[in-house]
């Protein structure tokens, strides 16, 4: 940042003549004549070019001044080896205006393509992953339209500002002498937090949005276009939406085998109209029920489908890693992310200049910090649990008393408060979730975002799951059981779907669109401005919890309520849809960072599906159906729960082996990956020879 640093009242380097560079159709109008400066020019000089994509918007604070704005644009022009960050920007159709608009030239992104080791296809027909030095031999390199997906060329300007650092301490000038980077600051989170850049986000591209929208949701095609969504939307995107596919068609089997079993079991079709009667009289049996009940066969089915889906989820998971070349991503080696921070050192695995911070120091404070904080919001959670019964008890027991009006409107109060007691602890949560991984202070984006997820997962898992448990293991009432599992399925689903989709679509109608009425007329810059009025897209936290209760639901408990795939499988097929539509239309659209698989989401789901040896297991023990057989058999109950055991280690050795003998990537997929390793390890040392040479 010498440069910055050295000239902050002169106009930005580096630019070009207003109309040395022109845009594609339907943007002129950021490179016509009458705008100044236009777009800044490459510093390379193969990197001129006739066409300049506008891909990212920053938006200014209201009183940042022109000379701050110059200064700005300058900084983000400016070659990499300045300390800038080597990209394209232009300052709207005002250069006083409060917004900057970027691209990114060629050797920028290509630069970026290999310190994130993206995979691209090598003339041989084959991934390698991307060498600089080795650019002309991958297939269209020389055309970024092609070479790069949109949103990997969004997400590279997004990497690289995040990355801008301060080479000397320097004032921002037009600010406040107080307004000072001091040396290794990460520039673009102070400018944040000093008010100068108020949001940045990537444009959408309304052509190829169209063609996205067409062939996804208002098609009639059950097929997902997933390439089309990594290519728009990015490879985390994607990989949602393909998980969310594979676990759609994944539960038709047990969506068939819930069918058959309510249609010729009379056991479960006693049951289910008992739950939804309260009626729990047992009626005569006119003839004898076979050997292996309906929840037997449930039970086992959902136990070893659990394994066969997360199995064949892996393989397919590393298909398309290899297809959209993530397979080789080389995070731990780029710059740390924007919140990071540490002693200035010399980092010993990349030889740079930055912030170090011992992995003693982290251990210790989520040893000593964010493991007994997240132990204390559990506790408190089977706190609200524990008077939630206890209240519910009381207030039956007051009506039992009084039978009145009165007492009968107490009856819904217990839940009433439960309901609003967990949703305000799971704010309070989220929230103190990010603190505490802010203050563990993980180097690489991906850390970050795995340690606060597995944080959230404990939480949400203990939120969703530990009342079931409860009637399930203590209270061992079978028929509450089932009857809670049931509203919960169908109350979630239909909650879910109006809070996620319903209400959004109806603020954005009826509230946000009217703000940001629009013609084809209008100036691009409006058209940019316009997108900035979309709230911004919350992440798929939220859709990922979601597909993890639904198969808890089903792993964990759908042996007392074997209709639980059927009720799942129809919310899902309108799920992917509705997505769909909220992703394109209702947010403004996110960076999506580069990723080779579903991360910790994908240790959840295992896990689960774990537990759910242990859950069926026990339930099968409760189950009316076999008590009686163990009682025909002469069994005791300390015999009946000795076989519930050994039959639990059994089925874990069956889950054992079957992970074991599906792999968890296929086998050409394997060669690739160690091919690709091969690769990079010989042009790793081919550059320390020729650095050695010169």
């Amino acid at each position: 940042m010498n440069k910055a640093g050295d000239d902050d009242e002169g106009q930005p380097g580096g630019q070009s003549e207003p109309a040395r560079q022109s845009v594609g159709k339907g943007l002129s109008k950021l490179s016509a004549p009458s705008f100044t400066p236009g777009w800044s020019k490459a510093s390379c000089p193969c990197c001129h070019s006739e066409r300049v994509d506008p891909l990212v918007l920053v938006k200014l604070g209201e009183k940042v001044s022109p000379e701050t704005k110059r200064w700005l644009i300058k900084l983000i022009g400016a070659p990499q080896k300045d300390g800038g960050a080597g990209l394209l920007a232009h300052p709207g159709e005002e250069a006083t205006g409060n917004i900057i608009v970027l691209s990114a030239s060629r050797c920028t992104l290509l630069q970026a393509t290999e310190e994130l080791g993206l995979c691209k296809m090598y003339c041989s027909g084959d991934m390698e992953a991307f060498a600089y030095d080795d650019r002309n031999n991958f297939r269209d390199s020389d055309n970024m339209e092609a070479f790069l997906t949109l949103a990997e060329r969004q997400f590279i300007i997004k990497y690289e500002l995040d990355g801008l650092r301060a080479q000397k301490d320097l004032r921002i000038p037009g600010m406040l002498d107080s307004c000072v980077l001091q040396k290794r600051d990460n520039i673009w989170q102070k400018l944040g937090a000093a008010g100068v850049i108020v949001d940045t986000f990537p444009l959408h591209n309304p052509d190829k949005l169209k063609v996205l929208s067409e062939a996804w949701y208002t098609s009639n095609q059950l097929a997902q276009p997933l390439d089309k969504v990594n290519e728009y939307f990015g490879s985390s995107m994607a990989f949602y939406f393909s998980f969310l596919d594979f676990y759609t068609w994944s539960l038709l089997p047990p969506a068939i085998l819930g069918l058959f079993i309510a249609y010729y079991s009379r056991e479960v079709q006693r049951e289910m109209l008992q739950s939804v009667s309260g009626s729990q009289d047992e009626e005569p049996q006119d003839e004898p029920e076979p050997l292996i009940s309906g929840h037997m066969l449930q039970a086992v089915f959902s136990m070893l489908w659990s394994t066969v889906v997360m199995e064949l989820w892996k393989r397919r998971s590393s298909a398309l890693s290899y297809r959209w070349g993530t397979l080789h991503l080389a995070e731990r080696f780029a710059e740390p992310r924007p919140g990071f921070h540490g002693d200035l050192g010399v980092n010993p695995v990349t030889g740079r200049v930055e912030p170090l911070f011992p992995e003693w120091k982290r251990d210790l404070r989520m040893a000593l910090v964010s493991v007994p904080v997240v132990g204390l919001f559990l506790g408190l959670v089977v706190l609200g649990m524990t008077c939630f019964y206890w209240a519910e008890a009381s207030v039956q027991q007051l009506h039992k008393d009084w039978d009145s009006m009165m007492s009968q409107a107490l009856l819904f109060v217990p839940s009433v408060l439960h309901i609003v007691y967990t949703n305000m602890l799971a704010t309070v949560y989220r929230t103190l979730a990010r603190s505490l991984t802010e203050y563990e202070n993980h180097r690489e984006e991906s850390a970050y975002d795995n340690h606060l997820t597995g944080k959230i997962l404990v939480f949400t898992f203990f939120n969703n799951f530990a009342v079931l448990f409860h009637i399930a293991f203590f209270k061992q009432d079978i028929p509450l059981l089932r009857k809670r599992l049931a509203s919960l399925l169908i109350i979630t689903q239909l909650v879910n779907q109006v809070t996620e989709v319903v209400v959004p679509f109806l603020v954005d109608r009826f509230i946000s669109a009217p703000h940001r009425t629009q013609s084809e007329d209008d100036p691009e810059e409006d058209k940019f401005r316009n997108q900035g009025t979309l709230p911004p897209f919350p992440g798929l936290f939220a859709e990922y919890i979601e597909l993890l209760v639904q198969f808890g639901y089903l792993s964990l408990f759908s042996c007392v309520f074997p209709l639980t795939a059927v009720l799942l499988l129809l919310n899902n097929l309108t799920e992917i849809r509705s997505d769909a539509y909220k992703i394109c239309k209702l947010f403004r659209k996110p960076f999506s960072p580069p990723v080779a698989n579903m991360g910790v989401w994908q240790v959840a789901f295992e896990v689960l599906s774990f537990v759910s040896v242990v859950s069926n297991c026990w339930l099968l023990l409760l189950s009316p159906r076999l008590q009686d057989l163990g009682q025909q058999a002469g069994m005791s109950g300390s015999s009946l729960l000795m076989a519930a055991v050994m039959v639990e280690h059994v089925l874990i050795l069956v889950k054992v082996i079957m992970a074991a003998l599906i792999p968890d990537e296929p086998d050409w997929i394997r060669k690739k990956r160690e091919h690709i390793e091969y690769t990079s390890m010989q042009a790793l040392r081919q550059q320390k020879l020729n650095v050695q040479e010169s």
